[in-house]
């Protein structure tokens, strides 16, 4: 497949031109990538999350996959405060 450079594409389109990010971004231009990323790992993480429910056969079992993610991630979080507060 040959690409036209002329031949106008819409943002998110395949493929993609690779960007350089190289030592030359601006400050701007670093926090625009982490932004970028942290979007992209969270859509990643919810979207296995997702899945899964998707897999539950009934809503009762949709509605338990939830609460057992939501205890998960709560217990999660839970574990890291605890971390965060001995480290002091």
């Amino acid at each position: 497949m040959t690409e036209n450079p002329e031949q106008h594409r819409h943002p998110g389109e395949w493929p993609v031109q690779p960007v350089d990010t190289g030592a030359d971004q601006t400050e701007h231009d670093q926090l625009y990538v982490q932004r970028a990323q942290e979007h992209a790992l969270r859509e990643m993480v919810l979207g296995s999350i997702r899945h899964d429910l998707t897999q539950q056969p009934t809503p009762a079992a949709i509605r338990t996959a939830a609460r057992t993610w939501k205890d998960a991630i709560t217990n999660l979080a839970d574990e890291l405060i605890n971390t965060r507060r001995n480290e002091r």
